[in-house]
């Protein structure tokens, strides 16, 4: 996997956790367990999240170890394998606590490793 490949699925990261904060908007802990087209729209973004995680580079992830992949990759496998079983209480916190720091790190490690590594072709 290349560094340049890398950077577009950082970017992939940002934009989905964006994408999510954004259609979580003003909804509530209990609108989102009442709401099963709610859930099913931000686990799939979270799920995407961790998917593009799980293939940055161990290059990458050790350069950017402030970044919590772990994390991001066990909810992605929490979600695809124990669909059936994902807590609602836990995609909230996820959503409210954890998204907004996750943008932060991501919008301040980006623009430095476009920087270096070139920024991919649109």
């Amino acid at each position: 996997m290349t560094q340049h490949s890398d950077s577009i699925y950082l970017g992939h990261m940002l934009d989905h956790a964006r994408e999510a904060l954004a259609i979580l908007g003003e909804n509530s802990r209990g609108s989102l367990a009442e709401s099963r087209i709610l859930q099913l729209a931000l686990l799939h973004l979270a799920q995407i999240i961790g998917e593009a995680a799980s293939k940055v580079s161990p290059a990458t992830r050790a350069e950017l170890s402030q970044l919590p992949w772990r994390g991001m990759v066990g909810m992605r496998n929490r979600i695809t394998h124990g669909y059936d079983t994902v807590d609602t209480g836990v995609l909230w916190d996820t959503l409210k606590h954890d998204l907004p720091e996750l943008i932060g790190m991501l919008e301040a490690c980006l623009p430095r490793w476009d920087d270096r590594q070139g920024k991919p072709d649109e």
